[in-house]
């Protein structure tokens, strides 16, 4: 699925036959309730008035491993096709979210941490309240044993200690769910959606779907350890910038090039190099977390590099880019790039 080329990790993608023909969209939530922190919430009005949007758009809502599967099989979705998931398994989606959505009658899917679980923390549902959500239809998926930064080493970890360690813990989540609920999806959304190359080859080689937070649009050529999803909670809950998102069509992309997604650099590069177009090269903009518009150089007519102006701080960034589709009016081609900014490369 990528390789490495002179420490430079390359990720294929190919051009989707048609920009509207194969394109979907992941939703992701966190609670539901108008108690918790807002940056992670939607109140249950909020999360009914977004179910009402889908329907009443015509939304086709499907079940995830429906549409990943039939992305890996490269079917044609409607290009209003979107799947809703949940990530940590708060007792509050039992509660608030799962009667809106089958009073809707829609799939879902939520990840859950299974040592949390078997540890009867008070703010997750208990193994029988999801035996309840996924005999009425919900997905029940692994999003590590303890909600672990997956990619940090302990101190003095080698990197085979570390994928030994790793691979015991999914293993162990993934045992849980089945021993539970009587399936493995071997679908894995990263804790807090950081993931870097090394976790990205240790998905691949387990067979896991990797799943991120990172926002775009999906399509069958998207690289499966990396999926994207729109965060639609907090500030990313209202539905006049939510129904741009979910108009959203993935750019047509042949190769990412870059160091990795957790970086000692303050200034990461990103070059994109595009198999087709599809918008105007001077309507194309990338913007940088808490900084504004990146700098862009186009290498070539369908090739473009990417950069920070000025050095961003530890932590969590995301180089997010757009431009209108030439022959969809009024919807956007939308790409987001994750990174993890870091002092110490063996973090």
């Amino acid at each position: 699925m990528f390789k490495k080329v002179s420490h430079v990790v390359i990720f294929s993608f190919f051009a989707l036959a048609c920009a509207s023909a194969q394109a979907a969209v992941i939703l992701q939530y966190h609670h539901v309730s108008k108690t918790l922190p807002k940056v992670t919430s939607v109140d249950a009005s909020t999360f009914r008035a977004h179910m009402q949007y889908l329907k009443k758009n015509d939304f086709k809502v499907i079940a995830l491993d429906t549409l990943i599967e039939g992305l890996k099989q490269g079917e044609n979705y409607n290009d209003k096709t979107v799947a809703i998931t949940f990530d940590d398994g708060y007792d509050n989606n039992i509660e608030q979210a799962a009667p809106i959505l089958n009073e809707f009658g829609y799939p879902y899917t939520i990840f859950v941490n299974p040592k949390l679980i078997d540890e009867q923390r008070s703010y997750v549902m208990t193994w029988e309240q999801l035996k309840t959500l996924s005999q009425q239809g919900a997905l029940i998926a692994n999003h590590s044993a303890q909600h672990d930064y997956l990619h940090h080493r302990l101190d003095g970890e080698s990197d085979a200690q570390w994928q030994e360690r790793i691979r015991a813990d999914l293993q162990y989540s993934e045992k849980r769910i089945e021993e539970e609920l009587g399936y493995s999806l071997k679908y894995l959304a990263y804790p807090y959606g950081e993931f870097d190359r090394a976790l990205q080859q240790l998905v691949q080689d387990m067979g896991y779907v990797g799943i991120g937070q990172h926002s775009g649009a999906v399509g069958p050529d998207n690289d499966f350890t990396r999926l994207p999803r729109f965060p639609a909670s907090g500030f990313y809950a209202d539905l006049d910038t939510l129904s741009t998102k979910l108009a959203s069509l993935p750019f047509h992309i042949d190769t990412l090039t870059y160091d990795d997604t957790v970086t000692t650099k303050r200034q990461p590069e990103l070059t994109i190099s595009f198999k087709e177009k599809g918008f105007h090269q001077n309507q194309f903009a990338c913007y940088v977390s808490g900084q504004g518009r990146a700098e862009l150089n186009w290498l070539s007519a369908k090739q473009v590099k990417i950069t920070a102006k000025q050095e961003l701080g530890d932590g969590r960034a995301r180089y997010n880019c757009t431009a209108p589709s030439q022959q969809a009016s009024g919807r956007y081609f939308w790409f987001s790039q994750p990174w993890v900014i870091t002092s110490s490369p063996a973090q």
